[in-house]
């Protein structure tokens, strides 16, 4: 089986020196590349193609966010800390697939890099709900459900705001009594009917159409 290639971008030699060490110790993720700003992220990404891309926010040159969304085919993590909520939405919208905090443990990481790369969304985590708990109260004031949440079943909403609350397809399935793969067919019908990529994007719709509230969480 082919090894997971990874490019990690942030502006400390030490801290991609850290996360470059627990990533290969696995035997089964390879760091083909690094950059330490924004520009040199692009530019190594788009000549490696790597399987997910490890991306700080702030970095000199051109930041985390804008790089990410300057590489709208790649799968990126973007790597954050508490310090930094404000910019997690916005990297969100930027077509990150997740995000990370740089202290997490090293199976955390590990995970997160896997499951990106498998096309999940990182946003199951605990600390991930901790982080939409800090920052959801700034998304923009709800707007009208669009015709792509009218479209979708009882069930379907259900999930996904279960989805929202950032629960994992486990704790979705254990909720609802119903069987992972059912609920892997809910997320996968909702995604198509909604026109959206992944999981990111299906949680930030539920905050901005009003579907899902801090008062719920």
């Amino acid at each position: 089986m082919s090894r997971l290639r990874v490019v990690i971008a942030d502006d400390q030699p030490l801290m991609r020196a850290g996360f470059k060490t627990v990533l290969e110790a696995t035997g089964t993720i390879e760091v083909v590349g690094e950059a330490g700003d924004g520009e040199e992220a692009i530019r190594v990404t788009e000549a490696l193609g790597p399987d997910v891309v490890l991306m700080d926010i702030q970095m000199p040159r051109l930041d985390g966010i804008e790089a990410t969304r300057r590489l709208p085919r790649h799968r990126i993590l973007i790597l954050t800390t508490f310090g930094l909520d404000e910019y997690i939405v916005e990297a969100l919208r930027a077509g990150a697939s997740g995000f990370l905090l740089k202290d997490a443990r090293p199976q955390e990481l590990v995970g997160a890099v896997k499951a990106v790369a498998a096309g999940d969304a990182v946003l199951s985590a605990a600390v991930t709900r901790r982080l939409l708990d800090q920052v959801a109260h700034r998304l923009p004031a709800p707007v009208p459900p669009t015709d792509g949440l009218d479209t979708l079943t009882e069930r379907e909403r259900e999930v996904l705001r279960l989805l929202a609350a950032g629960l994992s397809n486990a704790e979705i399935a254990a909720a609802l009594t119903v069987s992972e793969a059912t609920v892997k067919t809910h997320v996968s019908n909702l995604l198509g009917k909604l026109g959206l990529r992944d999981r990111v994007q299906a949680v930030i719709l539920a905050y901005e159409t009003g579907l899902v509230t801090v008062r719920d969480r």
